[in-house]
C-alpha cells in the first residue's frame, strides 16, 4: 500500500475531480466560500459516483491541455463577438459553408475532443465524424476560404490535441 492511498480512495479520477471543480467555479461566477465548498465537495462525489463507469483516465500532458484550454476559451471569446457582428450586422456578408477536416489519427479521444471543441466555438458546428473516410464535416456560419479554416482548426486544435493524448499520425488507441 502506498502512503497516499486515501487520496486514490477519495479521488479515483483526479484529472476529472479538477475539471467537475472548475467547471463549477466557472457555472457558478463566483468564489465565496461556499461556492469553493460546493465545488470540492462535487469534485470528490460526481467521480466517486462514476468510478465503475469511468474504466480508466486516458494518460495525458496536463501542460497541454491546461495550454488548449486557453486557446479554446480565447477562441470561444472572440468567436462570440464574431458571429454577433455578424449576425446582427447585414445578411448579406454571411457565407455559410460545409466543409470536411481531414483527420491525422483514428485516436478516438482525439476526435471526439475536436468535433467538441468546433462545436462549442459560436459560428462552426461539426455535423459528424466519419472515421472511415477519415474527416469531419463542419457547418461554417460564415466563411470565406474553407481551406484556411481547415488549416487553423488542425494547427490550433487538432495539433494539440496529439500531443496531449501522445497520439501519431494515424494512430488507433
Amino acid at each position: 500500500m502506498t502512503k497516499f492511498f486515501w487520496i486514490d480512495r477519495c479521488l479515483p479520477h483526479p484529472f476529472v475531480s479538477v475539471m467537475v471543480g472548475l467547471s463549477w467555479l466557472m457555472l457558478s461566477h463566483s468564489l465565496d466560500a461556499s461556492d469553493l465548498l460546493m465545488a470540492a465537495l462535487l469534485a470528490v462525489l460526481i467521480p466517486k459516483l462514476l468510478q465503475h463507469f469511468i474504466t480508466s483516465t486516458p494518460h495525458i500532458d496536463s501542460k497541454q491541455a491546461i495550454r488548449l484550454f486557453f486557446v479554446v476559451l480565447y477562441d470561444v471569446i472572440v468567436a462570440n463577438f464574431v458571429v454577433a457582428k455578424l449576425v446582427l450586422g447585414s445578411t448579406d456578408k454571411l457565407q455559410p459553408k460545409w466543409f470536411r477536416v481531414p483527420l491525422d489519427s483514428q485516436h478516438e479521444q482525439v476526435n471526439s475532443l475536436l468535433a467538441m471543441i468546433i462545436t462549442t466555438t459560436p459560428g462552426t458546428v461539426s455535423a459528424g465524424i466519419d472515421q472511415e473516410r477519415g474527416d469531419i464535416l463542419v457547418h461554417a456560419l460564415s466563411c470565406s476560404d474553407p481551406q484556411a479554416e481547415i488549416d487553423q482548426i488542425k494547427q490550433r486544435y487538432e495539433a494539440p490535441l496529439l500531443k496531449i493524448f501522445q497520439a501519431k499520425q494515424g494512430e488507433t488507441p
